[in-house]
């Protein structure tokens, strides 16, 4: 339902329930559509068309506002669109620090049509195609020949830049009508992403070769999902090697998705045999944490920057660099501008977020120092909890 709503029309959104890296969270962000999610069941009991300040930045709701607050909230939004101004005017500037270091700025995209408004809005590439969009609400899955149309559009939208293809994440909160497979108690925990695919190979094939072929018009990488260990990861590459070899294509970039905590500790091993890294930190934190990103009541507290998730991903980046691999994050923390500092910190070498993001945030990294990050980012891995991180001074510029 998020994804077909109307920017032009809607204003605001507010859940009940839900968290803050739920897919309903994660498309209204894409969507540029202010939100809330979280916020009770009160909400429920709000009469239609009672006044409101939806609050996106802090997550407040304001009912029934008063002329002040309604005067302070639109010199907010006012002095909100003077900064996205500024930053979309400056959009094609590379994201490079003021002491000289650079940061990819790349865009999450969803569909083809994308392309063109991503880089106009100073993308460099997308760090992440949610593939499973093309596998959504359908009887039967996308064939080659359909998947193959979409990548090949993706990489010539993208005109040489480069484009991370994740393959098929379906499972845990996005499953499929057509794979059949035993009632799980804990989806989240069992057939998701790589592990579906590797058990699915009817799904898994088509979709790099499809991949594959498309890599022939633009430069493609191809990103695997809830990878938890090597087993998986050669598994998967030796099936994209065969079929690699079955078209006689040229070689293609093969990285992993670092979004279960035991890729982070076995990082140092995975960097030997995938090309890259990109941090899903909205997984990553949930299985940190152990708390569900759509549980009702404790989805505010999957905080990605928790101190126990900043040190996974600071780990991951170390052993990435030790073996010359870059590492990006796609997860909402990339969007986060109090994460980013620390993320530019921690060395990571992309940051990938919506499309309506991307100008914010490049301007955003202009402004910093990476010798500040990084002492920024010493502090946060000291910290006790994600609130006292979200405290620090540095963080809140």
């Amino acid at each position: 339902e998020t994804a077909g709503l109307d920017p032009m029309r809607v204003v605001g959104l507010v859940t009940a329930a839900g968290g803050p890296t739920a897919h309903t969270a994660i498309l209204a962000r894409a969507l540029g559509i202010p939100a809330i999610v979280a916020a009770g069941p009160s909400v429920m009991a709000l009469p239609d068309g009672t006044p409101v300040i939806v609050d996106g930045d802090r997550g407040l709701l304001r009912p029934d506002p008063d002329a002040a607050q309604l005067a302070t909230a639109e010199k907010a939004i006012a002095s909100g669109r003077d900064r996205a101004a500024a930053a979309k005017a400056a959009a094609f500037r590379p994201a490079v620090t003021r002491d000289g270091h650079r940061v990819e700025v790349a865009a999450n995209c969803r569909k083809p049509e994308e392309a063109v408004e991503a880089v106009a809005a100073g993308a460099e590439g997308t760090g992440l195609v949610r593939s499973e969009f093309l596998f959504d609400d359908r009887a039967e899955p996308p064939t080659e020949d359909e998947q193959f149309e979409i990548y090949r559009k993706l990489a010539e939208g993208f005109g040489g830049l480069p484009v991370v293809l994740r393959t098929l994440d379906a499972g845990g909160d996005k499953p499929l009508r057509f794979v059949r497979h035993p009632a799980e108690a804990n989806p989240f925990l069992g057939l998701r992403g790589l592990r579906l695919c590797l058990a699915n190979p009817e799904l898994f094939r088509p979709q790099i070769r499809a991949a594959l072929r498309a890599a022939k018009h633009g430069d493609i990488r191809i990103m695997l999902p809830m990878v938890d260990g090597l087993a998986d990861l050669r598994a998967a590459k030796a099936l994209i090697e065969e079929e690699r070899r079955a078209l006689v294509a040229p070689p293609v970039e093969v990285g992993i998705m670092v979004e279960v905590p035991a890729a982070a500790v076995m990082a140092d091993q995975l960097a030997a045999e995938a090309d890259f890294f990109s941090i899903g930190t909205n997984d990553l934190t949930q299985y940190t944490l152990a708390v569900d990103r759509l549980h009702p009541t404790l989805g505010a507290r999957s905080d990605a920057l928790d101190p126990a998730v900043l040190r996974l991903i600071d780990m991951t980046v170390k052993a990435a660099h030790a073996r010359g691999r870059w590492v990006g994050v796609c997860g909402n923390m990339a969007a986060d501008p109090v994460a980013a500092p620390i993320l530019v910190g921690l060395g990571v070498d992309e940051l990938s977020v919506s499309i309506p993001n991307v100008a914010a945030l490049k301007a955003q990294i202009r402004g910093l120092s990476r010798n500040e990050a990084e002492r920024l980012a010493r502090t946060a891995l000291n910290c006790a909890t994600a609130a006292e991180v979200r405290a620090l001074p540095v963080a809140r510029e």
